[in-house]
């Protein structure tokens, strides 16, 4: 079984999402997308409350759209400086099963030989480096395939987390800091981003077999009939 893995750079975070749910619900075959940045927007997950989760008021007067993407998982701001990686499998490529732990532990593994760093690690659902956060994470399960991305913090304008409200339910590690004192940069402990990249991209080839595709080929998947719940609320 391969891999397909396909490399994107600034790609807007809502076309992205749109092409994830394409692959998704209508491709049968084994992607990984990286995405390189994308243009400044809050995402939240389906079941997200606007009201509780983010400002909204200084967000729409900035003009910083706001996305519900179709899985699971909290908010997050994005923009030039975030790096996105999204893997859609089949259920049967993994000797796993597919519910959310198992998957989040074989993502953990890749991860670990990617940044090979004593403070990664998986706390709950992100990862960290020491007790700060790096990335978060999200996922959707379906009869027989799955998808896991992930929103990286290469790097981020402090002043953009001013949008995102303290959420009702935080992981019990944050101690309830505020956001500058529970996120972190990847940056501070690796140098050189697409090192990174290349270093995902050998990974996987460690373990399956690995072809890169184009985004045409990946937006020709696309079945009529096939709903897509990613929507813009402003």
């Amino acid at each position: 079984m391969s891999f397909q893995i396909l490399r994107l750079k600034s790609y807007p975070i809502y076309e992205q999402l749109l092409l994830e749910e394409i692959l998704l619900r209508s491709n049968s075959g084994n992607w990984c997308i990286i995405n390189e940045g994308s243009t400044p927007a809050i995402v939240m997950g389906i079941s997200g409350k606007k009201e509780e989760l983010i400002d909204t008021f200084r967000a729409s007067q900035d003009g910083i759209p706001l996305i519900k993407r179709f899985s699971g998982g909290g908010t997050v701001v994005v923009d030039e400086d975030t790096l996105f990686v999204t893997f859609i499998s089949e259920k049967g490529l993994h000797n796993f099963p597919a519910y959310p732990e198992p998957i989040m532990r074989w993502t953990e593994e890749i991860y670990t030989e990617v940044f090979q760093h004593p403070e990664f690690a998986l706390r709950e659902n992100d990862y960290v480096m020491g007790s700060r956060k790096i990335g978060g994470n999200a996922q959707y399960i379906k009869k027989d395939r799955w998808l896991h991305h992930t929103s990286f913090l290469w790097d981020y304008k402090t002043q953009n987390m001013q949008y995102l409200l303290h959420p009702k339910k935080t992981p019990s590690y944050r101690l309830e800091r505020p956001h500058d004192e529970f996120l972190c940069r990847i940056s501070e402990f690796i140098s050189h981003k697409e090192a990174l990249i290349e270093k995902l991209m050998h990974e996987l080839g460690k373990r399956f077999s690995v072809r890169t595709s184009s985004l045409e080929e990946a937006l020709g998947q696309k079945k009529e009939g096939v709903r897509q719940s990613t929507i813009k609320l402003f």
